[in-house]
C-alpha cells in the first residue's frame, strides 16, 4: 500500500530558512515575553491582513475564551454547533450559554434568517464561525448585532488570508479570531491572533495574555498567561513569506478535486462565494447515501482500507457532546444535525500530488451506486 495521506498536512518553510530565522534567538536568549521575533510578526500579519489592530496568543483558543472575557459577556451568546469544540467550550468556560443556531445548507455558515428569533432579554453577543473557508452573512449579522446592540465575535479559525468585498476578514465585528494550529493554511505551530477596532478591547486582551502585567514592579489586572513564545513567531514569520504560494497550489488541487467530482448526482460539493476571496482551507464533500448509493461512512472506510484519511469535520456536532448531555436539543438545529452525518473532508494540502488528488476521487466514484 502506498504511504498513508493524511487529511492534513502541516505547512512548513525550508530547514535552513527556518534556522537562519532563529539563529539571532540564540544570541539574544530571548525566548518568549514578546520579544523581537512576536513584534516583527504582529506587524507583518497586521499588514498583510489589513487589520487596525491585532495581538498573537499560543493558540485559537485562547484568543477566542480571553476576547469573550475581556467584553464582560452576560448571559447569552448565539453561535452554531457545527463548529470545533472551541467555539462552544469558550462560551461555556467564561460562564455564557450557548443558544444553537441552525445553518445555512449551502455555506454551512450561522442561518443568519433564524437569528433574531433567538435573541432574548439575555442575550449579549452573537459568535457565528466562518466555515471551511466558507464566509458568514456578514451584513445580515452586523445589522442585526447594532439594532439589538449585541457585541459580535467572529470565530475566523477557517479564513486566514481571506477578504470580502475587497476588506479583510479580521476587520469585521467587535474582534475576529484565528487559529495558526499547524493544521491551518498559515501556522505558527501552535498559536492564534485576535483582530480588533477598539484599543480598549486591546490592552483587556494584552492584560488577560500577561498576568495584568505592566512592568517589573506593577501588576493592575488579574490575568492569565497566553503569550506566542518567540520559536512559534519565527515559524510564523517564514510560513507568512510562503502563504500566498501555498494558498495558489491549494487552489490548484481544489480545482482538479472538482474536474472529477462537479456534477456527480449525490455529491454536494462547496459553495463558491461571490466577493469572497478563498484561501481554499477545506475540500467538503456531502453524500446524499439515498442518491449517491453509499453513505458518508462507507466512503470513509472505503479511504481508510486505502490508506487515505479523510475527516468527518464536524462531527458530532457540538450540541451533542457528552459533556452536555440532555442540556441542548439538537433537534433545534436540523440542518445542522443532516450535514453532520453526511459531510467528509477529503485531503487538502499544498503539495498533495495531482495523482494522490486521482486516486481518491477513483476510489470515492468507485463507491457510487
Amino acid at each position: 500500500m502506498p504511504n498513508r495521506i493524511l487529511v492534513t498536512r502541516s505547512s512548513m518553510p525550508d530547514f535552513d530558512e527556518y534556522i537562519d530565522e532563529i539563529r539571532d534567538i540564540w544570541d539574544s536568549h530571548w525566548l518568549t515575553n514578546m520579544g523581537p521575533k512576536h513584534k516583527a510578526l504582529q506587524a507583518m500579519l497586521k499588514e498583510y491582513m489589513g487589520v487596525e489592530n491585532i495581538d498573537l496568543f499560543t493558540n485559537g483558543h485562547m484568543a477566542i475564551e480571553l476576547t469573550l472575557q475581556a467584553l464582560n459577556l452576560q448571559g447569552e451568546v448565539i453561535t452554531t454547533p457545527f463548529t470545533f469544540a472551541s467555539t462552544t467550550h469558550a462560551i461555556v468556560r467564561n460562564k455564557l450559554e450557548p443558544v444553537f443556531c441552525d445553518i445555512d445548507p449551502v455555506t454551512y455558515t450561522i442561518d443568519t434568517d433564524q437569528l433574531e428569533s433567538l435573541i432574548t432579554d439575555r442575550t449579549s453577543a452573537i459568535m457565528p464561525v466562518h466555515v471551511y473557508g466558507n464566509v458568514c452573512n456578514i451584513e445580515a449579522i452586523d445589522r442585526i448585532a447594532k439594532k439589538y446592540e449585541l457585541k459580535v465575535i467572529y470565530d475566523a479559525a477557517h479564513t486566514f488570508g481571506e477578504t470580502y468585498k475587497g476588506q479583510g476578514i479580521g476587520t469585521f465585528g467587535d474582534a475576529s479570531c484565528f487559529s495558526f494550529h499547524a493544521t491551518k493554511v498559515f501556522n505558527t505551530i501552535e498559536g492564534g491572533a485576535v483582530c480588533f477596532r477598539n484599543l480598549s478591547l486591546g490592552k483587556k486582551l494584552y492584560d488577560l495574555k500577561n498576568f495584568g502585567i505592566h512592568g517589573p514592579e506593577e501588576v493592575s489586572a488579574v490575568g492569565a498567561n497566553a503569550k506566542m513564545n518567540e520559536f512559534c513567531a519565527a515559524m510564523g514569520i517564514c510560513n507568512l513569506r510562503h502563504v500566498d504560494d501555498q494558498i495558489a497550489m491549494r487552489k490548484a488541487v481544489v480545482e482538479r478535486y472538482n474536474s472529477h467530482l462537479e456534477g456527480v448526482e449525490g455529491i454536494q460539493l462547496n459553495a463558491v462565494q461571490k466577493d469572497v476571496k478563498s484561501n481554499y482551507a477545506y475540500y467538503p464533500v456531502v453524500f446524499d447515501e439515498k442518491v449517491f448509493g453509499a453513505s458518508r461512512s462507507d466512503v470513509f472506510e472505503k479511504l481508510s482500507e486505502n490508506g487515505i484519511g479523510a475527516r468527518k469535520y464536524f462531527y458530532p456536532l457540538t450540541n451533542t457532546f457528552s459533556a452536555f448531555h440532555g442540556k441542548y436539543d439538537v433537534n433545534r438545529t436540523p440542518v445542522a444535525l443532516h450535514i453532520s452525518k453526511r459531510v467528509l473532508t477529503l485531503p487538502l494540502y499544498a503539495d498533495l500530488s495531482m495523482e494522490d488528488v486521482d486516486r481518491i476521487c477513483e476510489i470515492i466514484l468507485s463507491c457510487k451506486k
